[in-house]
């Protein structure tokens, strides 16, 4: 199904459409504020071992990260966040930022690399943001990546949807997607090193 949501004022009643799928075990693509992702309830197992098939990953060497609404529910899944990390986060975000923090015993085994750390994202992206809040808890994000195309991300939700309307349950049109993905930001030791740099600039808000 692809199913429109304006990007500003998201349509409540196609949203509850979106989040029925989700808590019931869906898996639905939709925008944020860099590329289209690919998600599913982060405490939904066999929604997000359907993901590694589709992406042809093993969970336990996937490196999805997770969207959270804001500064207050990454700390409901991350530890020690320390002063300078918090000050950064909390002015860098919501934006194209993904922040490697240490996992805490909320965040499921899935999610969790041998380092015990977890990436966590909040885009600034209404769409995905009310998602999560009216979810009650994150979703999981992992990049619609087509490697054979010029393009790097996808960016037309209608070509999204031909690819994967038969993969997936849901593709949320929320108009189109940037080509360039986040900043990836290692915060788990101390310190910002940046894993890839992406839409995000770090400098701006050190």
């Amino acid at each position: 199904m692809l199913l429109p949501i304006h990007p500003k004022n998201p349509n409540p009643r196609n949203v509850r459409i979106v989040l029925d799928c989700l808590q019931n075990g869906g898996v639905v693509i939709y925008p944020t504020d860099t590329v289209y992702g690919m998600g599913c309830d982060i405490y939904n197992t066999k929604a997000v071992e359907r993901i590694c098939r589709i992406k042809g990953v093993k969970p336990e060497k996937s490196n999805f990260s997770f969207i959270c609404s804001d500064l207050s529910h990454i700390s409901e899944y991350a530890k020690n966040l320390d002063t300078p990390t918090y000050k950064v986060m909390r002015k860098a975000l919501p934006g194209p930022f993904t922040f490697i923090l240490e996992a805490n015993s909320n965040v499921p085994k899935l999610f969790k690399s041998s380092k015990k750390t977890v990436g966590i994202r909040v885009p600034d992206n209404a769409i995905c943001l009310e998602l999560v809040k009216e979810l009650g808890n994150p979703i999981m994000s992992t990049s619609i990546h087509d490697e054979d195309e010029i393009i790097e991300y996808t960016t037309d939700p209608e070509l999204i949807h031909e690819k994967y309307k038969d993969i997936v349950d849901i593709v949320i049109d929320g108009g189109y997607g940037n080509q360039e993905p986040s900043t990836i930001v290692d915060c788990s030791r101390g310190g910002f090193e940046i894993i890839r740099q992406g839409i995000g600039r770090l400098e701006d808000f050190l």
